[in-house]
């Protein structure tokens, strides 16, 4: 990657500014998955656990002032409790023009990525179409660097406040992000609107020299059954040879095979069936197979399958697994729930197992055996995964809430 705030010679918005968000007692922080992916990136790396607390709660005091963005760099002023002001600057490199064109290449060839980004979300896809083509759109473990004039060398308060506040623009807007890595709107969609078209131009020819769609299917094979599967196993195939050539390959549960009978007829499923919940027709028949398989009725598939999007065999293990918080680990999560809140914003919450349910809602915490929290919501009588997992239980608690954060209010 280029150094920060590296350019490019196109035309463009090279800084957007952003007013001072109002104070915004009692919510969680990053309710999309982009947004929690970058929140990820600053707690998972910050080595003062108490100054990341420190900036959530300056964040919603409001003590973060006009946010500006530019590629490689979000500036903010944050005042202290006393009034002090501090700069306060995050940092985060610029991909360079070779992985960008890779980028918009990839892009370019759905036409659904485009739209999705005009309606300001990150599809999933690109983002994993990028990593694979060793592109990272999302910050990682010590990708997000931090400069204040208080001192610190190492995130303080101030940097942690401008990246929560960073996490409800980026909720709003995820060219904030691609701002960041050093492509101003315009000139993005511009670009991939551009490759969108080429690519569209070339797809005719190549589907005329392809396989005859005329061509008879052999007997006993339902067409719509094969085409399902036959394309859900395409993209299964191509995330797991993305994951067999990453460096931390060994760790995955999906690659070395170390996930149980039961786990794999999940992953399966997440493959097979993506979002769906079919009723009938060849879908229907390959969920009933795997439900089977699995030990689960079709219900605690769906269940098992939403899980296994937002956390893999971590996520369903916490779906399917209660287990006794003592000790150290009960210490360590009571100090975590007792300063997600100012006291007079925190929620009455019940515990049982490693499960706090939120008294008078529909909504729980579960804690995982990784420390991290699990948001949850009642649907139809049972607990359902409503989102990915989050170091601060109150983010994670905002996201099981049908209407966000102002349930918490």
């Amino acid at each position: 990657m280029s150094g920060h705030g590296g350019g490019y010679g196109h035309d463009g918005v090279r800084e957007r500014t952003f007013a001072a968000l109002p104070p915004a007692p009692g919510m969680g922080f990053a309710q999309t998955w982009w947004g929690r992916a970058w929140l990820s990136a600053l707690e998972d790396g910050a080595l003062d656990g108490a100054q990341v607390r420190a900036g959530r709660r300056m964040a919603r005091a409001g003590a973060v002032g006009a946010v500006s963005v530019r590629p490689g760099r979000v500036t903010a002023v944050v005042r202290d409790r006393d009034r002090t002001a501090h700069r306060a600057d995050v940092l985060l490199d610029v991909l360079s023009d070779a992985q960008w064109n890779r980028f918009l290449d990839l892009a370019g060839r759905r036409s659904g990525h485009v739209a999705a980004l005009l309606d300001r979300e990150m599809p999933p896809h690109l983002v994993e179409d990028a990593e694979t083509a060793g592109i990272d759109l999302l910050p990682g473990l010590g990708d997000l660097e931090a400069e204040c004039d208080c001192g610190a060398w190492d995130h303080c308060g101030h940097t942690a406040a401008v990246c929560y506040q960073v996490a409800r623009l980026l909720d709003q807007d995820p060219f904030v992000l691609l701002l960041l890595r050093g492509r101003p709107e315009g000139v993005l969609l511009s670009d991939l609107q551009a490759r969108g078209v080429a690519a569209a131009a070339v797809s005719e020819p190549e589907r005329a020299d392809g396989v005859d769609a005329d061509a008879p299917v052999p007997p006993g094979l339902d067409p719509a059954a094969l085409e399902l599967l036959a394309a859900r196993t395409a993209v299964e195939a191509r995330l797991m040879l993305a994951e067999a050539l990453r460096e931390d390959a060994g760790r995955s549960a999906a690659v070395t095979g170390r996930l149980t009978l039961a786990q794999d007829a999940v992953r399966l499923a997440a493959g097979v069936l993506g979002g769906l919940h079919p009723t009938d027709g060849p879908a229907a028949v390959v969920a009933d197979r795997l439900a089977a398989g699995s030990g689960r009725d079709r219900e605690q598939l769906a269940l098992a399958v939403r899980a296994w999007t937002h956390g893999g065999t971590a996520a369903l293990s916490v779906l399917e697994e209660e287990w006794t918080v003592e000790g150290e680990v009960l210490a360590r999560a009571c100090a975590a729930l007792d300063s997600a809140w100012e006291e007079d914003e925190r929620p009455v919450l019940a515990m049982r197992g490693n499960r706090w349910t939120a008294v008078g809602a529909a909504c729980q915490l579960r804690l995982g055996q990784d420390g991290r929290w699990w948001p949850y919501r009642e649907e139809g009588g049972r607990w359902a995964p409503a989102g990915d997992a989050a170091q601060d239980p109150a983010t994670a608690l905002a996201t099981a809430w049908p209407d966000g954060e102002e349930a918490l209010s």
